[in-house]
């Protein structure tokens, strides 16, 4: 009679090599995608930030610019701290006219200035004790608070030059001192005072 066959124990099979461990897949897509963000975000700048930046700077230099009033030159009708809009737009229309509020830029003068337009260019300026003359004929100047007892001239301006004066005559430097003013030196016409809001005026 046959006996019946033992069962042996099993050997246990050792573990494969499974050789270095295989990098994760999900690293590649990782990068793909960080590297979108930055594409996109370059896309962004150059299709929002850069031509914002631009059309602000043709602003700026070609149609309208803040600026802040400093000293006393031009009281009672300007205060010091108050803020302005200078548009450019109308000079290039027209000739800066007698009574406008401009803003100076002088290659002498450390700041802009902002004084009012008084002679117009071929015009002979005069002042006795004050009151200013043009061809001979006093203006108005009703703009003015106290006229001051300045005497100067008479000039006759050149056919690109123009007399500007301070409201607050008596603490004012302006054409009396420095001379009258080249028409490539008045960068635009004082238009709206926005601050502060109690003071906010469309300027004439």
């Amino acid at each position: 009679m046959l006996e019946p066959i033992k069962q042996t124990d099993v050997e246990s099979t050792p573990e494969l090599d499974q050789g270095p461990l295989v990098q994760n897949p999900t690293e590649p897509a990782t990068k793909a995608t960080a590297a979108q963000v930055v594409g996109a975000l370059l896309k962004e700048i150059a299709q929002v930030v850069v031509p914002a930046v631009v059309l602000a700077v043709i602003i700026h230099m070609f149609l309208a610019q803040a600026t802040v009033v400093y000293g006393q030159s031009m009281q009672p009708n300007l205060q010091p701290a108050e803020r302005l809009v200078i548009e450019k737009v109308s000079y290039y229309i027209h000739e800066p006219q007698r009574g406008d509020i401009v803003v100076l830029d002088m290659p002498q003068m450390g700041d802009l200035l902002i004084k009012r337009v008084i002679g117009l260019p071929g015009e002979k300026v005069e002042i006795r004790r004050g009151i200013v003359r043009i061809n001979d004929e006093t203006i108005d100047q009703s703009f003015v608070l106290i006229p001051g007892g300045t005497t100067y001239g008479p000039v006759t301006l050149d056919s690109d030059s123009y007399f500007v004066m301070g409201d607050n005559r008596n603490n004012s430097n302006d054409s009396r001192s420095f001379g009258p003013i080249q028409r490539s030196e008045i960068t635009g016409k004082a238009w709206l005072r926005y601050w502060p809001l109690n003071r906010f005026t469309v300027l004439h």
